[in-house]
């Protein structure tokens, strides 16, 4: 759609002059609710390039367009952006700066155009859906918007999701929270725009038709596949496509599985058995074309669960489209860039700032799930500090309480005679940081169950269960009855928060770390029809909506995504109301869209360790951090472990593989917003790797060390994701949006603008392709050496050294040797000026655990690089902060160029040294 005869252009003009706009065109309010096919429509600006769209029934829409949101329960939209508006043949426009919005009043369809009048993104003619249903008791609707496909588009986001996809157009996906799975509801298109999806339920992406049985494929009863209840299932068939387009094969399960179409390995997968998932192979056939489909499968812990579907071409070309189960009405925001961290800082406009996380929070965590007494806390953190073997966090997971005492938050005694003095100790004697896990979980013999049940603050049919429909009490693992609570209401929130204050965060606690928040609030298979974990995923949406039921904003399933955002909410909002002058930090499983604002970093759950799983983390988390939350992490060397791994001695070969694995893993984890090591056994120490003599201790304190030596530039990202809305784990479609390679690659990313990294998921691999995207060119990290971009190239990739790219025209500052972050201040910095084009970067710098920073107490220091005068420019520093490094301060100079190759070093010889004291200053290294 081009709309140049509507006058866009002096429309566009118009909402951005101070004068008057021309007589022709009105000037709208805040909001504009026009009446379009039996319904109205909801326009409203949120700043120049976002658009607040809501859609509803007449009779319902005055309630439903003054309704709270949870996700933008902090959008600023009446700000006073300009906007204008004309109405000619049928169709309004309204114009902000930024962008056009136009709307066709005969079917309410929206469509969005770029300032040269260019269509974006179109709303198809009947997109709105709105189909009356009954959903838990409440009358309300099913919502659907369709939007027009785009060709050559590319769509990211909606969270992070295990099947190893980073484009998810063409893929139908069921969004909701599982341990692993976690729903952000951003999507963002490589055509530089992002739709904010304002509704908590239970979501889908895609086609709405459901799977189907795989013809010549034979099912029991449950639609598993015949032969699952032995444990193991080979099945070889020859299937015929009866049209052309793109096949989706979907299976479902947990354990050993191999799935093979045409020849091309799409699933090779182990995953715990306790935790089965969706794999999705997406096949394009020809109509007629017969192809071998092989699919081999062994269950692990007598989990007998192997489902096998597929979804044939939809009979109409597919749109792009989200439908969810409860909803008053369509809410959406479009927020348009093209830049995508523009489309990124849309999304936390509307669904508030990130805050500073403490400067602890970017060296290295130790966790083991899990440490068991004060003496194994106390041993592993001998064991860093002997070793100089850089650490600041260490973390207690679960059951460090008594047996019974799930939700009492306290210590067992015996294992933990004296929590304050053990917390006193990792502060004060091993300079470290102490997170301690806890759940929104309870056993009704604590008397913290006791307070909140009498407030009505839990949920009671996991406690009661229901007779009259055969519902039994809720037991967990343990055998034990238990339950969540409500933290959809704000006064159990604040009870919540209350325990927590007076018998953990007293004793001196540092992070939080929030698990189960999906909420897990039905384990096992207690409910009708094995509606638990082992069951279907739709049994499991109904069955944790029923039991996360009522709610105090309604019914479980009209709240069934959001969890995670109020539950961290109550700790985020208790611990600055405590200590308001302390940085929050919580680590949570799940999570949803506005939990930045929370201090909250998601991790990507009970993933598997294996070289698989590895591989799928990177485009979970690219996708997660597409989806606008900044914060995401990883159990470095993953969670569950496969038994040839977990025995106790292992095989010589399995515990080869093993060390590589975890040293593999550290790698890419050093190149995170946060870098984490956890999981089952065996332990995960550095030195339990094989000993200190062995290569992967040696390749994991190197990278230990090297994230340390990074911090100043660590550091200043997370600055700019504060001040500036910034985006530290990025696609490489973020930063070469118009390049068709980059739109595919889902394998390596970029870290902050400097830093191209290709993780290493393949054992035994001493290389691996590394697409280097056009760019000025790419200086090798560990030799300097200058590589052209625009090709694909053979990287080195020894056991010690995963593939790291720097891009010509970086600057990437380098702090001196620590062993914990606050240990010594970052002085001498040493500067790589990574030449080739012109380079800039700001240093970020504050007090690192307190709130002062929000008044302004923190630092900048522009530094630039021209690349024509071959000048390095320190500018005048801005702002200061009480503990800042007294003047002067010492900078050093290492330059390289496509002559000069200089590789990072722990000891590096630098081109120039000079002292700054805050003013401007040019040199010529």
């Amino acid at each position: 759609m081009k709309l140049a005869r509507f006058g866009l252009p002096a429309l566009l003009a118009a909402a951005g002059a101070c004068q008057g706009p021309p007589a022709s065109v009105a000037t709208g309010p805040d909001r504009v609710v026009l009446p379009v096919a039996n319904a109205q429509l909801l326009l409203e600006p949120c700043g120049p390039n976002i658009v607040h769209v809501a859609y509803a029934p007449s009779a319902t829409s005055a309630t439903f367009f003054s309704r709270a949101s949870l996700a933008a329960g902090v959008r600023q939209c009446a700000d006073g952006t300009r906007w204008a508006r004309t109405d000619q043949n049928g169709v309004t426009t309204l114009a902000t700066p930024a962008l056009a919005v136009a709307v066709d009043r005969s079917t309410g369809a929206v469509s969005f155009l770029d300032r040269s009048g260019a269509t974006v993104l179109a709303e198809t003619p009947q997109g709105h859906g709105l189909l009356p249903a009954t959903v838990m008791g409440e009358a309300t609707n099913h919502v659907q918007q369709q939007w027009q496909p785009n060709d050559g588009e590319a769509l990211y986001g909606l969270g992070q999701h295990q099947q190893g996809h980073l484009d998810i157009k063409g893929y139908d996906l069921d969004l909701r929270q599982v341990n692993t799975e976690v729903f952000i509801p951003f999507l963002v298109s490589s055509r530089g725009y992002g739709i904010l999806w304002d509704n908590t339920s239970f979501t889908r992406f895609g086609d709405l038709g459901q799977p189907q049985h795989v013809p010549g494929v034979s099912y029991d009863a449950d639609d598993n596949v015949s032969g699952a209840a032995s444990g193991a299932v080979t099945l070889s068939l020859q299937l015929a496509a009866p049209v052309t387009g793109d096949y989706q094969f979907i299976t479902y399960a947990s354990g050993n599985l191999q799935l093979a179409i045409d020849g091309q390995t799409y699933v090779d997968h182990w995953r715990q058995g306790w935790l089965p998932n969706v794999e999705i192979a997406k096949v394009h056939l020809q109509a007629g074309q017969t192809v071998p489909v092989n699919l081999q499968w062994a269950a692990d812990l007598d989990v007998d669960i192997l489902r096998f579907s597929w979804k044939p071409p939809p009979a109409a070309p597919p749109t792009t489209s989200l439908w969810s189960e409860v909803g008053d009405g369509i809410d959406y925001y479009y927020v348009y860039g093209p830049a995508l961290d523009d489309v990124v800082r849309g999304y936390r406009r509307v669904t508030g700032r990130a805050p500073m996380l403490p400067r602890w929070a970017f060296g290295l965590w130790q966790s083991r799930e899990h440490y068991q007494t004060s003496a194994d806390i106390t041993d592993v953190l001998d064991g860093y500090r002997s070793r100089n073997a850089p650490l600041d966090v260490i973390v207690q997971d679960w059951q460090y309480w008594t047996p019974s005492g799930w939700g009492s938050h306290q210590f067992d005694p015996d294992r933990y005679p004296d929590p304050r003095g053990l917390v006193a100790a990792i502060h004060d004697s091993y300079h470290a940081r102490f997170m301690l896990s806890v759940w929104p979980k309870f056993y009704p013999t604590t008397d913290t169950y006791a307070a909140l049940a009498a407030a009505g603050y839990v949920y009671t049919l996991n406690i009661t269960g229901d007779p009259g429909r055969g519902i039994a009490p809720v037991v967990d693992f343990l055998g034990n009855n238990f339950t969540f609570y409500d933290a959809f209401d704000p006064m159990a929130r604040a009870l919540y928060w209350s325990q927590i204050d007076s018998r953990l965060f007293g004793l001196g606690v540092d992070a939080w770390w929030l698990d189960a928040t999906e909420p897990e609030v039905v384990e096992g298979d207690s409910t009708p029809a094995g509606a638990g974990p082992f069951s279907s995923p739709a049994a499991q949406i109904a069955t944790n909506s029923a039991h996360m039921n009522p709610t105090a904003l309604g019914s479980g399933a009209r709240v069934h995504n959001a969890y995670a955002l109020v539950n961290s909410q109550a700790i985020y909002e208790g611990q600055r109301a405590a200590a308001p002058d302390q940085r929050v930090f919580i680590l949570t499983r799940s999570g949803f869209a506005g939990q930045q604002r929370n201090a909250a970093v998601t991790w990507s759950g009970d993933i598997t360790s294996t070289w698989s799983a590895m591989a799928k983390q990177i485009p979970a988390g690219l996708g997660f951090s597409l989806s606008g939350v900044p914060y995401w992490t990883l159990d470095s060397g993953g969670f569950a472990v496969p038994d040839r791994f977990a025995a106790s001695p292992q095989a010589p070969a399995d515990a080869a593989e093993w060390q590589e694995l975890n040293a593999r893993w550290f790698e890419l984890a050093t190149f995170l917003p946060i870098l984490r090591v956890h999981g089952q056994a065996p332990p995960r120490e550095l030195w339990q790797l094989g000993g200190d003599s062995s290569p992967a201790y040696a390749a994991m304190l190197k990278f230990d060390r090297l994230r340390y030596r990074l911090l100043p530039y660590v550091y200043a990202l997370a600055g700019a994701v504060t001040q500036d809305g910034a985006t530290i784990l990025r696609p490489l479609v973020m930063d070469f949006r118009t390049d068709p390679t980059s739109l595919e690659v889902s394998d390596e990313y970029m870290f902050g603008p400097a830093f191209l990294v290709a993780p290493v998921t393949t054992f035994q691999a001493t290389t691996r392709p590394v697409y280097l995207p056009p760019a000025a060119g790419w200086y090798d990290f560990w030799t300097g050496g200058f590589v052209a971009g625009g090709q694909t190239i053979v990287a080195p990739a020894p056991f010690d050294a995963l593939p790291v790219f720097a891009r010509a025209g970086s600057i990437v500052p380098v702090g001196p040797e620590l062993q914990y972050t606050d240990e010594a201040p970052a002085d001498p910095i040493t500067l790589y000026v990574y030449s080739g084009a012109d380079a800039s970067f700001s240093l970020y710098e504050d007090q690192g655990v307190d709130n002062g920073y929000e008044s302004g107490q923190f630092t900048r220091i522009p530094i630039a690089w021209n690349e024509a005068a071959g000048t390095l420019t320190i500018g005048p520093r801005e702002g200061s902060f009480p503990t800042m490094i007294p003047d002067p301060r010492t900078f050093q100079v290492v330059r390289l160029s496509p002559g000069k190759a200089v590789g990072f070093s722990f000891q590096p010889k630098p081109d120039a040294t000079f002292s700054y004291s805050g003013t401007p200053m040019t040199i010529t290294p």
